[in-house]
This record gives structure tokens, C-alpha cells and sequence, in this order.
């Protein structure tokens, strides 16, 4: 094999690897989520998918001592990398309608968080890397790519916005399973 065509094949193997989920490098994580998870390491990854189109990918990064069981007293990330465009409107609507599966929400709280993270939130468009940071009691905080976004300080609102995603009650329990798998397998 000439150096060219092995450097393809290297090339292409790595591709491969990515589309099968290989591990990604820490390094992927913007550094003050790494420092604020504390040696991140990912605990599992996999796609939201909706009528058989691809919505995003989702990774989830934990620290030591995670437990899936009591998600809300770790900090963690989420990492979204998104398929389709959504206005940050349309994605704040669906996050409290999520919510709304894990506790009851009045007309009032509903508005609230969902005019709190429509503020928050950006426009995604087909390739857009977000990335949360999950703070216990203190909020969240937002990147795309490498880029400060923004935080919001309502720790309420925090850990029911990172429960569409961890909570049991998640509408999305396979997606949940695959986030949670390192995990799981961990467990004794």
C-alpha cells in the first residue's frame, strides 16, 4: 500500500471509529466545563431521532462518583450536536413541555421558563455543537463549540431542563439508557 493510500485508509478508519462511537478526547469539552465536571469522563452517548429523521447527537460527561440515580447533585455536561436548524423558541416551547413530564407547571412557571430559555437559548443549525454545564444549586451554563453563551442562574429550572434528558420520567428512556451507559456497566 502506497503512503497516500494508507494515510486514506487511516484517515477513513478514524471516520469509521466516530460513526461508531468510539470515545472522543476530553479535550473536546470547552475547558471550564472540564474543570467544573472534574476529570470528565463520558458516560454515554446516542441519538434523538424523531419520526426517523435525526434530531442530534447527544453525549453525556460525568465525574467521579456519578450516580445516575441522583443525577441533580452532580455537575455534569451536555454536549448536542444538532441535524436539523430550530428556532430557540421552538427549542424552549419543547423543553418545558418536556419538563412538564417530570413535575406539574402552572400557566405562570410554564411562561416564565419557557421566556428564560428562549433568552438563553440560541437558533441551532445543522452541525451547532452545544454543550451544558449542569451546576447543583447554582444553574446552568451554555457553549457552542468553545463559546461562552451565557448562564442561567435558576437551579430549579436547571435541574428539570437537564432531567428532559436524565430524569426516569424522560420521554426519551432508550436515549436516557444509552447516556447513562458507561454508567451502568460501572455499577456494582
Amino acid at each position: 500500500m502506497t503512503r497516500q493510500k494508507t494515510l486514506r485508509h487511516l484517515v477513513a478508519c478514524a471516520g469509521l471509529l466516530g460513526a461508531l462511537g468510539g470515545a472522543p478526547a476530553q479535550a473536546e469539552l470547552p475547558d471550564p466545563v472540564a474543570q467544573a465536571v472534574g476529570q470528565p469522563r463520558l458516560a454515554g452517548q446516542g441519538q434523538m431521532r424523531f419520526l426517523g429523521l435525526r434530531i442530534y447527537d447527544a453525549r453525556l460527561w460525568v465525574g467521579p462518583g456519578f450516580d445516575a440515580q441522583t443525577f441533580a447533585a452532580f455537575p455534569l455536561a451536555l454536549e448536542l450536536t444538532y441535524h436539523r436548524a430550530f428556532s430557540a423558541q421552538a427549542i424552549a416551547e419543547r423543553s418545558v413541555q418536556e419538563i412538564g413530564r417530570q413535575r406539574a407547571l402552572d400557566a405562570q412557571q410554564a411562561a416564565r421558563w419557557t421566556a428564560a430559555l428562549a433568552q438563553w437559548l440560541p437558533d441551532v443549525q445543522p452541525g451547532d455543537r452545544l454543550t451544558g454545564l449542569y451546576l447543583p444549586g447554582q444553574g446552568m451554563r451554555l457553549w457552542r463549540g468553545g463559546q461562552l453563551l451565557g448562564q442561567l442562574s435558576d437551579a430549579d429550572l436547571a435541574q428539570h431542563f437537564f432531567g428532559i434528558w436524565l430524569s426516569p420520567q424522560t420521554s426519551e428512556p432508550r436515549l436516557r439508557s444509552a447516556l447513562l451507559a458507561a454508567v451502568a456497566e460501572s455499577a456494582p
